[in-house]
């Protein structure tokens, strides 16, 4: 009877357990708009990577025009990429955050819990000449300036002016330069030097037309611009410049 009366109990008890699971997992996922489980962890076969999360990023935009997405977007170790998307008319709005916690895609929390890394924003123009004409194209051999080595066999010209010294130089169809204040020169051509050194082993996305690029010493409005026919790419909200041509050549396809 005593045996009987226990095997009882222990069974009332773990449909007990059971049932309090369900709820609790029910909740949890009503709660999650996007379920992502992910990792930094390559070598999980588990859970879900980088080029995942970019494309459930990239499902969540019902736009009427195909957008490119980077392959992969520089995050801090342990941290969970998402993002919040937005699209309105012609244009659409993507910014992307680090979290410390595993949060769903334009989860409301994002804006106080996460990280800023960057924004994209993808704008459609009814023609390439109008897309064309939001890029800001310098040909600096031909502006002229003071020439510096910029390594590579790259040369740059530098512009000074209201306190601010550019040094600026062609690769391909992109113009890029660096910005720096008068007082402090040195630091325009060592980042100048860093991005050269850099685009020798990552290509940026071919243009077409143009593409330029504004990288701040200060890690103050940092812009990269890009026309693909029709479309124009802007990525901004990226304080590290050299985070932001990291992410800029993860769009090379």
């Amino acid at each position: 009877m005593k045996r009987t009366v226990f095997l009882l109990f222990l069974s009332i008890c773990m449909m007990s357990a059971c049932t309090d699971r369900e709820k609790k997992q029910q909740a949890h996922e009503s709660e999650v708009h996007i379920p992502v489980e992910q990792s930094n962890n390559d070598n999980s076969g588990t859970t879900m990577k980088q080029t995942e999360i970019l494309q459930q990023i990239k499902d969540q935009i019902p736009a009427d025009f195909p957008i490119k997405m980077p392959t992969t977007i520089p995050i801090s170790q342990d941290a969970f990429l998402t993002a919040t998307t937005r699209t309105e008319g012609n244009q659409v709005d993507i910014i992307f955050y680090e979290s410390k916690e595993n949060m769903p895609i334009n989860d409301i929390r994002l804006k106080k819990s996460a990280t800023v890394i960057g924004r994209l924003i993808v704008k459609q123009y009814k023609n390439a000449e109008g897309a064309s004409a939001q890029i800001a194209f310098d040909n600096f051999s031909q502006n002229g300036g003071q020439k510096v080595d910029l390594g590579y066999n790259i040369k740059g010209y530098q512009d000074a002016g209201a306190g601010s010294l550019w040094t600026g130089w062609n690769e391909g169809r992109w113009a890029i330069a660096t910005h720096t204040r008068t007082d402090n020169p040195e630091a325009g051509i060592k980042l100048a030097k860093q991005v050269v050194e850099y685009l020798e082993s990552h290509m940026l996305p071919i243009p077409k037309q143009y593409g330029m690029a504004q990288l701040d010493v200060y890690q103050t409005g940092n812009l990269i611009v890009w026309q693909d026919k029709k479309l124009v790419y802007t990525l901004d909200s990226i304080k590290d410049p050299l985070k932001a041509i990291a992410i800029a050549t993860a769009f090379y396809q």
